[in-house]
């Protein structure tokens, strides 16, 4: 049961997005290809990486990565940002487009947020966050965010 469940949320989530994506498909041409987008998602969720720690994270040599990113910097998605620490490292950060553009997952996030502070007393949201904390950080450890 508990599979299922957490497998309708996510399905959700992931079919809302499309939607909306699919949706501003039909007022304008297509910007970011279904590749494309999957790449903004995981550099956004990496907390600006570097390079190389994106093309290790989707396992592809450092070539296809860059033709990659430098794709979506023509198109004004990504910008690559020169490290502080060291100076031949470049991380890689989403544009203000990308972010109005993946902003229509968020909205929908945030909504159904509120639906679940509306329907729980504070403490059962508590209880929510602290499980969902627990699973994020602890029982997910193949994936590490920043």
């Amino acid at each position: 049961m508990l599979e299922k469940s957490f497998d309708r949320i996510y399905s959700k989530f992931k079919l809302h997005f499309y939607q909306a994506v699919f949706s501003q498909f039909q007022t304008r041409e297509a910007s970011l290809t279904a590749v494309e987008t999957f790449c903004m998602e995981i550099i956004r969720a990496l907390g600006e990486p570097t390079v190389n720690e994106f093309a290790s994270f989707v396992n592809i040599s450092s070539s296809n990565a860059a033709y990659k990113i430098n794709s979506l910097i023509r198109k004004g998605f990504l910008e690559k940002i020169q490290s502080f620490q060291d100076r031949r490292e470049y991380h890689l950060r989403p544009t203000q487009k990308f972010c109005d553009y993946y902003n229509l997952n968020s909205v929908y996030v945030q909504q159904v947020m509120d639906r679940v502070r509306e329907r729980f007393t504070p403490e059962e949201v508590a209880q929510i966050d602290r499980v969902l904390d627990i699973v994020g950080q602890e029982l997910m450890p193949e994936v590490a965010l920043r």
